[in-house]
């Protein structure tokens, strides 16, 4: 009998704890780790041994913020992460889980937030949920051919539509009764017993419903009083589990509820992580404050941590169809029509053009989006004369107002005029700033949703790039070996899962990388289809920087190749209970 399955031999070796790296032999077995020494291992009988000669061995990557929701059930490879060294990833974000309403609510508070389409999300959610409890969701889980393991949290959002219906719980009018708080807070205790990370919530108004019963109305979530948000939360704390939050961008003060209800003082602090600090081009306050927040709650013993992007925020666009237009008067109505003949009519009326250029001025109000086409370079367009240019350039040769030009330029095109611009993290020395706080939680990919806008699924290898680049400059802005932890095993300890290590007795979640392979651009996106949706999708590709990734000891992915039997076959992820 062989005494290891697998062996990985002189890879320097990141056991995930932020100890000093040295290069070791790491034998596995039965899915373990069961040998980490400098010693040769035994070779014999053994099916696979890995020669990882000037690479970094380390533990697989932790994604605490996907939207893999609908994605899993359909393509439960979640091969887009795999690839990029990512084997456990969560769930249940920013109050969107798939749990406990009805199959067209789960689709309905979905598909327009994370602008998956409905006619693929909703037919998948229809065909094969048979659950309404977090207990029956993670016996489906369970029995599921996962590529990576899964973690969740419970989605507000979800809760309340499944409580309450989808139409009560988006009305501003309505507050719960006293039976739909006990009924909430029943299946909020039964996904903390059996292993939900906490719940998320969200406060920001421009996520919006899709479907034709609550078209355009925000998500359950931001209809609810905090006193029932700090209800839940208490039992969130009992179980000393994770409110996952999204404040109200357009009103930073809400951030001391968040604030109040993290603080220790006198009781149990709420572990809390708040979507998104940045450094936004259109509101470079808006990173001060955020950071004096996490200081202030954290110093009257609160454990509170921001999420934080460790790479520019690029966002793309066809036409006007981008999120970030709903955070003024002007977009949010052309987003609001659905008829493309009314919302050309809508947006070729003069009136409704005077209110975009005001909006399009107002340059102190808090705002995500800097609010410049300047800024903006447009990169498809049946009129190839203007392909490579900014809208402002477009606009002064062609004598007209930007936001003029701009209107025009959708109204004959429509979503064929594809265009980009960089919203955050675009100084490279605030971003290392912010990556380096050691209250920093390095997350926020938004993997599984955006698929036209956006692509992170590499977050990982950005971080890691970001942290060597900085060392080669004889910089460092932290060690190598810290950088891996705050992709692992920090992420695992926070969250409280069995994961972000690769010592022995732990399970062989492994990834392998060629750090001679950084040089490429790891911003780069590009299209490819999107497994089972019959969708091209906006991803990312960096041959050969991940050689290898392990995932319970199987091999899940090696030189450039996805295992064929990953999403298929049982053996690799599975659903990771908080501890």
């Amino acid at each position: 009998m062989a005494e290891f399955d697998m062996i990985i031999k002189n890879g320097l070796y990141f056991d995930g704890t932020g100890k000093h790296a040295t290069v070791k032999n790491i034998g596995i077995k039965a899915g373990k780790i069961t040998q980490v020494c400098n010693e040769p291992l035994n070779e014999d009988h053994c099916d696979k041994v890995i020669t990882a000669d000037k690479m970094w061995v380390m533990p697989g990557f932790i994604d605490t913020h996907t939207h893999y929701d609908a994605e899993l059930i359909a393509s439960p490879s979640l091969s887009e992460s795999v690839r990029h060294g990512v084997t456990t990833v969560m769930v249940g974000s920013c109050s969107l889980s798939m749990i406990c309403s009805e199959y067209e609510d789960a689709s309905d508070i979905f598909t327009r937030v994370e602008t998956v389409p409905r006619e693929k999300v909703l037919p998948i959610i229809k065909q094969h949920k048979t659950w309404n409890t977090p207990k029956q969701w993670v016996e489906f889980v369970k029995q599921h051919p996962l590529g990576p393991n899964v973690i969740s949290m419970l989605g507000h959002s979800d809760l309340r539509a499944g409580v309450m219906g989808l139409m009560r719980s988006t009305d501003a009018d309505v507050i719960p009764t006293e039976s739909e708080m006990l009924q909430m807070e029943i299946l909020l205790k039964e996904s903390l017993e059996i292993g939900f990370l906490g719940l998320s919530t969200m406060r920001l108004k421009w996520d919006k419903i899709d479907g034709d019963r609550a078209w355009s109305k925000s998500l359950p979530s931001t209809y609810a009083r905090w006193r029932e948000v700090s209800r839940l939360n208490k039992l969130v704390r009992q179980y000393d589990r994770v409110h996952q939050g999204a404040p109200n961008a357009t009103a930073i003060l809400q951030i001391n509820q968040y604030m109040r209800e993290c603080m220790g003082i006198f009781r149990k602090p709420l572990k809390t992580t708040l979507i998104s600090r940045m450094d936004l081009k259109g509101s470079v306050y808006l990173s001060k404050i955020t950071n004096l927040a996490a200081r202030v709650t954290n110093f009257f013993k609160g454990d509170f941590r921001w999420q934080v992007l460790p790479t520019p925020f690029t966002v793309y666009a066809d036409g006007i169809d981008v999120v970030f237009f709903e955070e003024f008067g002007a977009g949010e109505m052309a987003l609001d029509l659905k008829d493309q003949i009314s919302r050309n009519a809508l947006l070729k009326d003069e009136k409704y053009r005077r209110d975009f250029r005001k909006f399009y001025g107002e340059k102190l109000s808090p705002r995500v989006w800097q609010r410049d086409f300047g800024d903006a370079i447009i990169l498809d367009c049946p009129d190839a004369s203007i392909i490579g240019k900014n809208f402002s350039d477009v606009a002064q040769k062609r004598d007209v107002h930007v936001v003029d030009l701009f209107l025009d330029l959708v109204v004959e095109f429509g979503t064929s005029l594809r265009w980009y611009t960089t919203v955050a993290n675009h100084r490279k020395h605030i971003l290392k700033h912010m990556v380096k706080d050691d209250k920093s939680l390095i997350t926020f990919s938004d993997a599984g949703a955006h698929i036209r806008n956006m692509a992170f699924y590499n977050l990982p290898l950005r971080m890691l790039k970001l942290v060597k680049e900085s060392i080669d400059e004889g910089q460092p802005m932290m060690s190598m070996e810290k950088a891996v932890w705050k992709m692992t095993g920090d992420q695992a300890d926070w969250f409280g899962i069995d994961a972000g290590r690769i010592q022995i007795g732990d399970r062989a979640d492994v990834t392998i990388i060629n750090p001679q392979h950084f040089k490429q651009n790891l911003e780069k996106v590009c299209w490819k289809e999107m497994e089972n949706f019959n969708l091209q999708r906006l991803v990312n590709r960096n041959p050969d920087l991940v050689n290898t990734v392990l995932i319970n000891g199987k091999l899940a992915f090696e030189n450039n190749t996805l295992a064929p039997e990953l999403g298929i076959d049982k053996g690799f992820g599975t659903f990771l209970p908080a501890k």
